[in-house]
């Protein structure tokens, strides 16, 4: 997985660029990063494939200056953390750990 943060000059905005490479991806049909920046609705955060290679992608603006917890679905049933994340914490709610995105630096 990758991460990719590009923040906006004179805004509050980051673009953040979420993708799960083909070597994760391939297999599935359906992906989406889900998290507190959507209220983990897997349908505000649907991921498009690359038919090329079969890795997913999705990009999001998200207010900076803030952190996020995260995790990606795929096929709407498979959760997955991303190994590059900013950090993990344990979910309020499972016994699971959730992926970080730090947007403060």
């Amino acid at each position: 997985m990758s991460i990719k943060k590009q923040y906006i000059k004179n805004s509050n905005v980051c673009k953040v660029t979420f993708r799960i490479p083909k070597e994760e991806g391939k297999a599935y049909k359906a992906a989406s990063v889900v998290g507190d920046f959507n209220n983990w609705d897997a349908a505000k955060g649907e991921m498009s494939k690359l038919k090329k290679d079969g890795s997913f992608s999705a990009m999001l603006e998200l207010e900076s200056g803030k952190s996020y917890q995260y995790r990606y679905v795929l096929d709407g049933s498979n959760w997955l953390n991303d190994a590059e994340a900013d950090g993990y914490v344990t979910s309020t709610f499972v016994s699971v750990q959730n992926c970080v995105l730090d947007l403060t630096k």
